[in-house]
């Protein structure tokens, strides 16, 4: 979650280094199979952090998450989310997202994509009575960390993830 802050940041600090057209350019020694990995993991952490913005306001308004979903894995979230806050419930604290596995890869198709395996914990994360701020009833039973098949997908805009399925099993 980023701070707001009405100073100015550049105080004292040294100006980086515009960098030149070379250090622009990506090795050209990269590996893409590899690069396609780190960015889809990459985006699926983003992901989740807009996820806690949404699920933490009320209103829905203060996330991004169609820079990082898009298809039914966004249009899944936010009408989770409303239907979340329609009870006047919201969720604070963090997700972690942990051994994230590329499972399949194809950067050759039209839309390249990258499925994987990763393990949320939602631990942290809690769901409470948005006006009251006390904790909402829920199942002892649940699962609070489990497996998350994930599809993500390199769209003109970037990577977005575009299906997030936890699996009923335990991590």
């Amino acid at each position: 979650m980023s701070a707001c802050s009405s100073g100015d940041s550049s105080a004292g600090k040294t100006p980086k280094e515009t960098p030149t057209p070379e250090a622009k350019q990506p090795s050209k020694s990269a590996d893409p199979t590899e690069t396609a990995k780190t960015e889809a993991i990459t985006t699926y952490t983003s992901y989740w952090r807009e996820m806690e913005r949404l699920y933490a306001d009320s209103n829905g308004k203060k996330s991004d998450l169609k820079k990082y979903a898009a298809s039914g894995a966004l249009v899944s979230a936010e009408t989770d989310a409303k239907n979340t806050h329609a009870r006047g419930l919201i969720h604070v604290g963090e997700v972690s997202v942990s051994n994230s596995t590329v499972t399949s890869l194809d950067i050759n198709r039209k839309i390249p994509n990258v499925m994987m395996s990763s393990c949320l914990d939602i631990e942290r994360w809690k769901v409470i009575n948005a006006e009251t701020k006390r904790p909402a009833a829920l199942p002892t039973e649940r699962l609070t960390r489990f497996v998350v098949v994930t599809t993500v997908e390199r769209w003109p805009e970037g990577w977005r993830v575009i299906r997030d399925e936890p699996q009923d099993k335990a991590c």
